[in-house]
């Protein structure tokens, strides 16, 4: 099938190579612009646009899709460029840019997203940290057409994925970006006999964007739940406490059973490399860490290097 792709980090780059690997012609791309990154801030590409190019496929980057918005120019470019590829497809993966109806009308068998969560429940923007979050023991790919509103389309094509308790936002996000392409190439060879089932009414949540405020830990909270925010949100943005003036980040603990009693914040054990703090319900053992400027490694290390008794409160 001659199709277009929307799509920018990783997780569409793998469903961008699974369409060509599969045989279809990408006859154009769309992604978000460069962005500076690195120490330097140089602009980098996204991956899909990287791959992009590899494949010698045409790019474009627009700033908005708006035909009425702030870059109306950006817009109108697009649109050309989308007509006169001729697609008969719209594949769109983690894009980062809202579709209005012109492009959701332009292609004779509209647009498909591969959304990473099991619809209606986690439609938007972070439907795997989401999930891990919030304790979910199973998520998967739904391939949707798209309309108008916030992933709520019909669904076409569902895969599942099982939700491992050890499991962080960055081993979860590589299974579903295989998953979802696969998805999408099984989708496209059985698109005329694929039949469109409406979301139900019932179930639905939102995965809101995550926030860099997120991060800091309370241990008023359940261990339970501070344990699950530290897997869901690795790689990004990282959950951190505070020593004296360092936010030390936290990248793996372990719920204790049975859990010492104590103030949440207290620390419980600070030797022989075991670190335990005190939550609101409940304990954690605090297994790998990170201060300031310095990369990942275990509570033995950590403690050598930050001294800690127990008794101690973090904040």
């Amino acid at each position: 099938m001659r199709i277009a792709f929307a799509g920018t980090p990783d997780f569409a780059a793998v469903a961008l190579r699974a369409l060509l690997d599969a045989g279809h012609e990408v006859a154009l791309v769309l992604t978000q612009p460069d962005r500076p990154a690195g120490r330097g801030l140089k602009l980098q590409a996204s991956p899909v646009k990287a791959l992009a190019l590899q494949h010698g496929i045409a790019v474009v980057q627009p700033r908005s899709l708006r035909l009425d918005g702030k870059y109306p120019d950006d817009a109108q470019a697009a649109r050309q460029a989308l007509a006169d590829a001729g697609i008969e497809c719209l594949i769109v993966a983690a894009y980062g840019l809202i579709l209005p109806e012109w492009v959701l009308a332009l292609p004779p068998r509209g647009c498909l997203n591969i959304h990473a969560s099991l619809l209606p429940r986690w439609r938007g923007a972070a439907p795997i940290h989401r999930a891990i979050e919030a304790g979910d023991t199973q998520t998967g790919i739904t391939i949707m057409q798209m309309d108008v509103g916030l992933d709520t389309g019909d669904m076409l094509l569902i895969g599942t994925e099982a939700i491992a308790p050890t499991d962080t936002t960055a081993a979860l996000h590589d299974r579903l970006a295989a998953l979802g392409g696969k998805l999408i190439v099984e989708a496209l060879g059985a698109c005329d006999t694929l039949r469109r089932t409406p979301q139900p009414a019932e179930g639905i949540t939102y995965a809101h964007k995550i926030d860099k405020a997120e991060a800091g830990i309370d241990w008023t909270r359940p261990a339970t739940e501070i344990e699950r925010r530290v897997r869901a949100f690795d790689p990004f943005p990282g959950c951190s406490f505070k020593l004296g003036q360092e936010a030390v980040k936290v990248w793996q603990a372990e719920v204790l059973d049975p859990a010492p009693s104590a103030a949440p914040g207290e620390v419980l054990r600070a030797e022989a490399g075991h670190l335990w703090l005190a939550c609101g319900d409940g304990a954690l053992a605090l297994h790998r860490l990170q201060v300031p400027g310095g990369r990942r490694i275990d509570a033995a290390a950590f403690l050598q290097a930050r001294s800690l008794v127990s008794g101690d409160r973090l904040g």
